[in-house]
């Protein structure tokens, strides 16, 4: 009974977490230098939940220089690192639009979202064709748990958002 009741909690642990876990990311020029600024700009959101076992996206983006091309989701080694395309998104719209998709994820795609290294871009016409240390892309988001945003323009004060991921044990 006891071991039964203990494994009953653990699993329940395990499953409840996955259910309820909405990550976002903002999407936003990467990379960007005086050669690439013409043709790389916009913004956009997206949010992630894991419903009934499939990841779940919805975003929008706007103000690419060029039409959108492309929207998929990578996994990068670290957060901030370019990566190996993983999954297509579905996206409808030309320099403004949405992207979404619904997907099960395998190992490692659930372990890449856990420890925030999924992340979603989106490709427009004039990006450049890539470059010998990452991927062509217009606008690059990695898909972070939820938490509050600071307002633009207005500082914060105390402690505010570092990701706590579910990192693996070193």
């Amino acid at each position: 009974m006891r071991r039964t009741l203990f494994a009953t909690l653990l699993a329940a642990a395990a499953l409840s977490p996955a259910s309820a876990a909405d990550y976002r990311a903002d999407l936003a020029p990467m990379p960007l230098d005086d050669e690439t600024k013409a043709y790389i700009a916009g913004r956009g959101e997206v949010t992630a939940t894991v419903e009934e076992g499939q990841l779940v996206i919805k975003g929008n983006f706007r103000g690419l220089p060029s039409r959108a091309t492309a929207a998929h989701l990578l996994i990068a080694p670290a957060i901030g690192v370019p990566g190996t395309r993983t999954l297509d998104l579905t996206f409808a719209g030309q320099t403004d639009g949405t992207i979404s998709g619904a997907y099960r994820l395998n190992h490692a795609q659930s372990a890449a979202l856990r420890t925030g290294r999924l992340y979603v871009e989106i490709d427009s016409e004039k990006a450049p064709p890539g470059y010998s240390w990452g991927p062509k892309g217009t606008l690059w988001g990695w898909l972070l748990p939820d938490h509050p945003r600071a307002e633009p323009g207005i500082p914060q004060r105390g402690p505010w958002f570092i990701p706590q991921l579910n990192t693996p044990a070193r």
